[in-house]
């Protein structure tokens, strides 16, 4: 889908109420949340979902998360459990997304689930989602807002420099506080599954369900599992501590460096910084990025998921 300009929304009653008729009448919308910027569409409307996979050129196979406002409204598209509810009383809203079975007469789309019996939602703790969600009454369908295995976006300029030309409207809220996606945790099936770390701690999830969580398993059964995601253009070099030739260094804790994550070492700082340097190095780096050890404790898990598939080698 083309369209002739890309509008910039501002964080208003009137910008909300823009972005809500935008996406009942079926147009694509970038909103923010408190992880990275979605790219939403009405995940009941097949042609709003069909235009998300082609305005990120992400392919079929892989999943949306399901955003909602409330878990009254997850009740309505789901087969509901009690892990879900242990796990959703304890992190929900927030950076948090659920894979449930679907339920009987859901009315999505079948193109967000990709085929498959489970869905995946999220309920985000981002004021001006929620207005959205409570204002447009869609279910929203929101991959992060960048194109296909790109750079995650963190402000509506991310997005702007990815999409323009693609969607209706962003939505823009200023930057995204967590700055890395959602943790999507498996409970369909008896045993809960960490199917993508993210911004909540694995040890926070685990914590609350007093159970520890199993791996994910062979194939594709959430976003954010193909091998080669969240990639800049320039190559990337994993648990660095100088630069070789011409690359730009991308230090954690006290270090020599060209942009820390966190000069004080703290992961969820670093898990903030992420997108935002990576898209920055990478406007300088056409040589390369060197990145320096993650610790791989609390959000650092997410952080180094997201360095591995941007590191991995692409198609």
């Amino acid at each position: 889908m083309v369209v002739e300009n890309t509008l910039i929304l501002p964080d208003t009653d009137a910008g909300v109420h823009h972005a809500s008729e935008l996406l009942r009448s079926g147009h694509l919308v970038a909103l923010p949340t408190e992880t990275v910027y979605g790219l939403a569409g009405d995940a009941r409307n097949d042609a709003a979902v069909a235009a998300i996979y082609e305005a990120k050129g992400r392919p079929s196979f892989n999943p949306l998360i399901v955003h909602l406002p409330s878990v009254e409204a997850a009740h309505r598209y789901v087969v509901w459990n009690e892990m879900a509810e242990a796990l959703a009383h304890a992190f929900w809203p927030g950076p948090m997304t659920l894979v449930l079975p679907l339920k009987e007469g859901h009315g999505l789309s079948p193109l967000v689930t990709a085929g498959l019996e489970t869905v995946a939602i999220r309920l985000p703790a981002h004021d001006l989602a929620r207005k959205v969600l409570t204002v447009s009454e869609c279910p929203l369908a929101a991959p992060s807002a960048n194109p296909s295995g790109k750079i995650s976006p963190t402000t509506a300029g991310h997005v702007m420099a990815g999409l323009n030309g693609r969607i209706a409207a962003i939505l823009d809220g200023g930057p995204c506080p967590v700055g890395v996606e959602s943790t999507i945790i498996g409970v369909y099936d008896g045993t809960p599954r960490l199917l993508r770390p993210g911004g909540l701690s694995m040890e926070d999830a685990e914590g609350a369900l007093g159970r520890p969580l199993a791996g994910a398993g062979a194939g594709i059964t959430a976003p954010g599992q193909l091998v080669s995601h969240y990639a800049p253009g320039a190559k990337v070099r994993l648990n660095a501590t100088t630069r070789e030739g011409d690359e730009l260094l991308l230090g954690f804790g006290e270090m020599d460096c060209d942009l820390n994550l966190s000069e004080t070492g703290d992961v969820t700082e670093a898990a903030t910084n992420l997108f935002p340097a990576l898209h920055t190095l990478d406007a300088l780096a056409p040589h390369g990025i060197a990145v320096a050890p993650i610790p791989n404790h609390g959000l650092g898990l997410a952080i180094n998921d997201r360095l591995n598939r941007a590191a991995a080698p692409r198609d």
